[in-house]
């Protein structure tokens, strides 16, 4: 039997991924679109790629009876209060957003320069990366945010291997498509402002680097320093990260590469190669392309992991989370493949 599902936030860009994929999941079924600035209007309003654009835009607080999950895809601040709500009404939840991600009001304050109006409630619900943390019998899942995504996943296993000197800074500079700034209008987000160039931005206090530092900590045990520098490079979407870490013993690529395998062993989205990753390879779908490259000169392992910032990023890992929640095979009605050229 199809569950129902409600995706509140549907305008925007993580939103109408969430449509896209979900209108061709064979287990679950939209019947709710929820908007705020946009209720009242058609999808096709905001959507014209989508099929079934005569859809109407509902309110993001009125659902209606029989829904079995909600999916949250809200912009920052805009999850915790609804997200309270569907928790005591007991409904699952997976909030793309970043209300619940971090575990202390600290980290929170520090990240978004402000309280958190639940503090009480940080660290309920579960870290939505499904090949570094379990889900299994999860209500409430916080979905990563799309840089941690991808620095995660090319780093984490070298930690829990061993491999990585944790009380050395780790370096994460990170490449990303204009879509990961959301859909509302950013005079540095034009056109003319993104194209024929590349411009770091949010350096040494981007909101994402505390997520990595907590998620790392979470995974590993280790109190670990990360440096993290996002770029925003003129493509629509993709995201690649590279995660320059100094080795704790001698070791090789084919050892590196090795670990990431063995860690990865049986998870359909995360594909272990031996050539640096390219983010169009992975546009359009779930999967993470990871490698690693031990650099004997410097003595650092340099890690690597294309996504796509929408899907991996935010849509496709939230529908995994969801799966994983209701009892399907992860993989269940998401894009293995990517698109060329």
């Amino acid at each position: 039997m199809s569950q129902k599902v409600a995706v509140l936030g549907a305008s925007g860009y993580a939103g109408g991924e969430l449509v896209r994929i979900l209108d061709g999941h064979p287990a679950m079924s939209v019947v709710h679109l929820g908007a705020h600035s946009r209720r009242g209007e058609p999808l096709s309003a905001v959507h014209p790629h989508l099929a079934g654009g005569e859809r109407t835009l509902g309110a993001n607080d009125d659902l209606p009876d029989g829904i079995d999950l909600v999916f949250l895809a809200l912009p920052h601040g805009a999850s915790w209060e609804i997200g309270e709500k569907l928790t005591a009404s007991g409904l699952p939840v997976v909030d793309l957003g970043s209300d619940y991600r971090l575990d202390t009001a600290e980290r929170y304050q520090e990240a978004y320069g402000e309280p958190h109006p639940l503090p009480a409630r940080l660290g309920e619900w579960r870290y939505g990366l499904p090949e570094l943390f379990d889900l299994s019998g999860a209500r409430q899942v916080a979905s990563p945010g799309c840089y941690p995504t991808a620095v995660l996943l090319a780093i984490t296993p070298l930690i829990r291997a061993g491999l990585v000197d944790v009380a050395s800074p780790i370096v994460a500079d990170c490449l990303s498509g204009a879509s990961g700034a959301g859909r509302s209008l950013k005079e540095n987000l034009l056109f003319g402002s993104v194209a024929e160039g590349v411009q770091a931005y949010a350096v040494t206090r981007h909101r994402h680097r505390p997520e990595i530092e907590m998620a790392i900590g979470q995974a590993t045990g280790a109190d670990t320093t990360v440096v993290f520098t996002p770029h925003l490079v003129p493509m629509q979407r993709g995201e690649l990260a590279t995660v320059t870490a100094r080795l704790s013993s001698t070791s090789s690529d084919q050892e590196a590469r090795a670990v990431l395998s063995e860690a990865y062993s049986g998870r359909p989205f995360i594909s272990v190669i031996d050539s640096p990753p390219q983010t169009r390879w992975a546009v359009s779908s779930n999967r993470a392309i990871v490698s690693a490259f031990v650099d004997h000169h410097a003595g650092v392992v340099i890690a690597q992991a294309a996504i796509d910032n929408l899907v991996k990023g935010a849509a496709g890992q939230a529908i995994q989370a969801a799966n994983i929640m209701a009892g399907l095979p992860e993989e269940t009605g998401l894009p293995l493949a990517g698109w060329m050229p």
